[in-house]
C-alpha cells in the first residue's frame, strides 16, 4: 500500500469536494474525510477546527472562482442579472443548495453578489428592508429550483423513473380533473423545461409592482 496523503487544509477541502460531488451533502462529515484520507478524526481537527468551518472552506473555495462583474446601469436590469448570477454560480454545485439551506453559512468572497441583489432592488425603488424581502424570495426560488433539479435528475436515473406518474395520469377521471387529463401526453415535456429566467424575471416584476408599484 502506498503512503496516505499528507494532511493538510487543503487536501482536507479537495477529499470534501469529491465526496460532496458524489454522494451528497448528507454524507459528509469529518470522520467520512478522514476515512478518504486514509487518517483519522482528530488529526483532521488539527487543520479543520469542525465541520462547519470545512463547510465555509468549500463556499470560499467555490465562490472564488467567480470573480466580480459589472451591473447594468437600468435598475430593474441590475437587479435581474444579479439574481441571474446567484443561480448560475449555484447551478454547477447543486450540494452548495443543501449547504446553504441553513442561513447559517455565508461565504464572504460571494456576498457581493447579495449585496447587488439588495442594491438593485433599492435602486428600483425599495426601502432597504423591502429589498432584504426581495432577496429572500429570490433566494428561495433559487433554493428551490435547484433542489427540485438535483432531485429530479437523480429520480429519472433510475430504471422506474416515469413509472408513478405515467400511472397516475393514466387513471386520472377526465370529468373530475379535466385540465390535468388534457395535458397528461403533454406533462413530462413541460414540467421538463428549463424555465428559470421567465419565472426569475416574473418574481422580480411582481416584487416591484408589489413594492414600488412599476
Amino acid at each position: 500500500m502506498g503512503r496516505p496523503p499528507r494532511l493538510s487544509r487543503e487536501a482536507i477541502v479537495e477529499a470534501a469536494k469529491r465526496i460532496l460531488a458524489e454522494e451528497g451533502a448528507k454524507n459528509l462529515s469529518m470522520r467520512r474525510v478522514a476515512k478518504d484520507l486514509e487518517s483519522t478524526p482528530m488529526a483532521l481537527y488539527h487543520h479543520v477546527k469542525d465541520k462547519d468551518e470545512l463547510l465555509l472552506l468549500l463556499l470560499e473555495a467555490h465562490a472564488g472562482q467567480f470573480p466580480r462583474t459589472d451591473m447594468p446601469d437600468d435598475p430593474r436590469d441590475h437587479l435581474i442579472k444579479a439574481a441571474q448570477l446567484l443561480y448560475d454560480i449555484l447551478a454547477d454545485c447543486p450540494w452548495i443548495v443543501e449547504v446553504l439551506a441553513s442561513d447559517d453559512l455565508m461565504a464572504v468572497s460571494a456576498l457581493w453578489i447579495v449585496e447587488n441583489i439588495i442594491d438593485g432592488a433599492v435602486r428600483c425603488g425599495m426601502t432597504p428592508e423591502e429589498a432584504v424581502y426581495a432577496y429572500r424570495v429570490i433566494w428561495y426560488y433559487t433554493a428551490g429550483e435547484l433542489m427540485l433539479r438535483v432531485a429530479r435528475e437523480q429520480r429519472y436515473a433510475r430504471p422506474d423513473a416515469g413509472a408513478h406518474r405515467e400511472k397516475a395520469f393514466a387513471n386520472l377521471d377526465p370529468e373530475q380533473f379535466p385540465r390535468l387529463s388534457s395535458l397528461s401526453e403533454l406533462w413530462p415535456a413541460l414540467t421538463s423545461r428549463d424555465m428559470h429566467r421567465p419565472g426569475l424575471i416574473a418574481i422580480v416584476d411582481g416584487l416591484l409592482r408589489q413594492t414600488v408599484g412599476r
